[in-house]
């Protein structure tokens, strides 16, 4: 009986893609599956012929040689058994290449990537100062750390062997319902390989706990919220894997006198009602020494004054902010019996409306409680 043509067998036209292939099979095979049709010899057979024609078409060089010579080139020179490679491959071996990926599993059957060990957080608590200036600061991180004995192989020996539940491949292939799927194997975890003589000191797992010491370099002009990452300084991984990072979240402290707004500093400045009413020229703080600040005459208490450059470099762009002072006029205590009596000669002299001249925010504030009031009673 003449063989159909692979093509026709799944539905394809001969231009298809491999992804075109693969959808066709997938459909063609749970159509005809054994598992869906038992004791249906013709779709066991049909579920035969789908495997075949996937089996050289998804193959690239099968692929060419059928579509120069069709099935005349696997009648010789590709093995006995009446089919080409060999004869008919185990019925897991393909269904569970197409449909292993949707439960997880590798689709190719090769070992698993060697699991990266686990990243690990340290919060850094730094003052103003340290966040703005940089600094480099020591830190101790309980971890898992590369076996020092075993160099993190976890064998005491150094020989590794194929691991007999999965013979090396890192995954195994179990069967439920029509579908084959696969996993890693739960042996090796993975890796493929065990160890026939575990190291006395990590137990064969190739990392031990310990308490690692580094040195954090931290930038200048950190904020609070930064992170900043050590690659490779995480926990090491399972028996040689590489290991995770290390995320150092930055905490920056209050301080006394700044209070930091992205790359501004904002600090409130006490002057007496003396400065603020004849002017004066003070000195104000700064992250770099104390720098002179003109107050003019008349100047009411919450008045900012704003110092260029005086701010925070951003980390970022390395372009400085500015300083806000805001001056904040204070009303004068343990007066002198001297001062007492100077100050009530001064306040006689606000006599009547004339007073309201010297006093701005008052008379709009006594304006708006007029004005409030005739509201009120009209």
């Amino acid at each position: 009986m003449s063989k159909s043509d692979y093509y026709e067998t799944l539905g394809v036209a001969r231009n298809a893609s491999d992804e075109d292939l693969k959808k066709a099979y997938r459909r063609c095979a749970m159509k005809h599956h054994p598992d869906r049709n038992p004791g249906d010899a013709h779709a066991e057979a049909a579920f035969k012929e789908c495997k075949e024609a996937y089996e050289v078409l998804s193959d690239a060089s099968k692929r060419r040689a059928y579509d120069q010579h069709g099935h005349a080139a696997f009648e010789h020179g590709m093995g006995g058994g009446g089919g080409p490679g060999g004869g008919y491959a185990d019925m897991g071996d393909i269904f569970g290449d197409i449909f292993g990926n949707i439960f997880g599993g590798g689709g190719g059957g090769g070992q698993r990537a060697p699991r990266r060990g686990a990243d690990v957080g340290y919060v850094m608590e730094l003052s103003l100062e340290e966040a703005v200036g940089g600094v480099e600061k020591q830190i101790e991180i309980p971890t898992l750390d590369e076996c020092d004995t075993c160099s993190g192989s976890g064998s005491a020996d150094g020989k590794l062997e194929k691991c007999d539940t999965c013979q090396g491949r890192g995954q195994v292939r179990f069967q439920r319902g029509i579908f084959s799927m696969q996993q890693a194997c739960p042996h090796c975890g993975g890796r493929g390989q065990t160890i026939a003589s575990p190291c006395g000191d990590c137990h064969g797992q190739g990392r031990i706990e310990r308490t690692k010491t580094l040195q954090v370099k931290i930038p200048a002009g950190v904020d609070n919220g930064d992170r900043i990452r050590l690659a490779g300084e995480g926990e090491a991984g399972p028996a040689g894997s590489p290991s995770g990072d290390l995320y150092v979240d930055v905490r920056v402290r209050e301080h006394e006198i700044f209070q930091r707004d992205g790359d501004d500093l904002h600090c409130d400045v006490p002057i007496r009602i003396s400065q603020a009413a004849l002017g004066d020229t003070i000195r104000v703080p700064t992250l770099g020494g104390e720098v002179e600040l003109r107050i003019p005459f008349e100047t009411q208490s919450g008045k900012l004054f704003r110092l260029r450059d005086k701010g925070v470099k951003s980390v970022r762009s390395r372009k400085p902010g500015d300083l806000y002072c805001r001056v904040v006029v204070e009303t004068p205590i343990n007066l002198t019996a001297e001062q007492r009596d100077l100050l009530e000669k001064f306040e006689a002299t606000f006599v009547g409306e004339e007073a309201r001249k010297h006093s701005p925010r008052s008379s709009t504030f006594l304006d708006g409680v007029k004005g409030f009031w005739d509201r009120m009673t009209s």
